[in-house]
C-alpha cells in the first residue's frame, strides 16, 4: 500500500539507460581515500574486537573507515554479519543467520562508553528470519546505551521490518532513539535490480510512520546515487520523502564493493551532488548531506547538532 499524500510517479523507467556492458568507469581523485593507518583507527578497532561486535564500517567495506575509527566513531551493527536479504549494492554476507545474541546490547553498550562517543549510530542486517525483525532487540540495545551513557545521543539505522506486524515499529520508536533512519538507497525503478527483496513505498510508509508515532522525532533517510538514475528520479525522492515529513536527506556516490555486485554507472561530479543539496533545502529538508563520500554515518554527530539547530531556527522563524 502507497503511504498516505504520497504521490506516485509514473512508471516511465528512465533508469534503463543504465549500461549493460561490464566496462567500469574510471574512479575519479575526488572519490580516493587514504588506507587507514593511524593510531586511532588501531584503538577503535582493537575496543570492536575486545567486545565482539560487527560494524558497518568494515562489512560494507566503508570508504571513511580510516577517518571515523581515527575519532574513535565506529557505526555499531547489531543482530550479526549475516543478513537474509541479498541486495546486489551491498557487501555484506547474505545467508542463513544465528539467533540473536542476548548479551549483544550490554557489549554495544560497554563499546559506547569506553569509546566516549557523544553521539553512536547503531544499524543492524535484515532479520526475516525473527519474528519482529528484531525490533525488540533494536530497543534494548538502545536502552542499555542509555543506561551506561545518559548523555551520548543515539542515532539508529534500522530495517524496513517489511514481514513484521506494522506494531513492531512503535516498539523501536518507545525506545527513543534521537534520530530514526531508514534509507531508500535508490530511486523506485531500480528496486527490482539493486534492492529486490524491499519495497519503495513500505519504507517511504515506515519514516511517515515514525513521525505518526512520535511527531518530535528527528527522521532521516539516504539514497545512493550513481546506479543508473537520472535527476527527475532523485528529484522525485525527495518529493516523496518531503511528503512522509522527512527532515534530513543523505546522498552520496555508489561505489562498487566487488565485481559480483550491481556495476558503477556513472561517478556523479562534486558540481552535481551541490545541485543535489541546494534541491533538497528548496524543498524543505533540515539538514541534507550530499558529496560524494557521504554515508548515512559519516560525520553523524556534527550534522545531529546542525539538525537540532535547524529545527530550533524554523521554530523561531515560526
Amino acid at each position: 500500500m502507497a503511504p498516505r499524500d504520497l504521490k506516485i510517479p509514473e512508471q516511465r523507467h528512465p533508469e534503463k539507460a543504465h549500461r549493460q556492458d561490464n566496462a567500469q568507469p574510471r574512479k575519479p581523485d575526488w572519490i580516493r581515500v587514504k588506507a587507514p593507518t593511524s593510531a586511532g583507527y588501531k584503538q577503535t578497532r582493537d575496543i570492536m574486537r575486545e567486545h565482539k561486535l560487527v560494524t558497518v564500517c568494515e562489512e560494507a567495506g566503508c570508504p571513511n573507515v580510516g577517518e571515523c575509527w581515527s575519532q574513535g566513531h565506529a557505526t555499531m551493527m547489531i543482530m550479526g554479519e549475516i543478513c537474509t536479504r541479498g541486495c546486489t549494492f551491498c557487501n555484506v554476507a547474505t545467508g542463513r543467520p544465528d539467533a540473536l545474541d542476548v548479551f549483544e546490547p550490554g557489549r554495544v553498550a560497554d563499546a559506547v562508553k569506553k569509546l566516549g562517543l557523544n553521539h553512536v549510530v547503531i544499524t543492524s542486517v535484515d532479520r526475516d528470519d525473527v519474528d519482529d525483525g528484531g525490533a525488540e532487540h533494536f530497543a534494548q540495545t538502545i536502552r542499555a546505551v542509555r543506561r551506561q551513557s545518559p548523555d551520548t545521543t543515539i542515532e539508529i539505522l534500522t530495517p524496513d521490518f517489511l514481514k513484521c506486524d506494522p506494531s513492531v515499529l512503535e516498539v523501536v520508536v518507545a525506545a527513543k532513539p534521537d534520530v530514526f533512519n531508514h534509507n531508500l538507497e535508490t530511486v523506485p525503478g531500480l528496486y527490482p535490480e539493486v534492492r529486490p527483496g524491499a519495497r519503495y513505498f513500505h519504507s517511504l510508509r515506515l519514516l511517515q510512520r515514525v513521525k505518526e508515532i512520535d511527531p518530535t522525532m528527528f527522521t532521516k533517510s539516504g539514497i545512493m546515487v550513481g546506479l543508473g538514475e537520472d535527476r527527475q528520479a532523485v528529484t522525485q525522492v525527495m518529493d516523496d520523502m518531503r511528503a512522509a515529513d522527512v527532515d534530513f536527506l543523505t546522498i552520496g556516490q555508489y561505489l562498487q564493493p566487488t565485481s559480483k555486485h550491481h556495476r558503477v554507472d556513472r561517478f556523479v561530479t562534486p558540481d552535481e551532488f551541490k545541485s543535489y543539496e541546494k534541491a533538497a533545502y528548496g524543498k524543505g529538508f533540515l539538514m541534507v548531506s550530499a558529496t560524494p563520500l557521504t554515508r548515512s554515518s559519516y560525520h553523524a554527530g556534527d550534522d545531529f547538532a546542525r539538525l537540532k539547530a535547524a529545527r530550533l531556527a524554523k521554530l523561531g522563524d515560526a
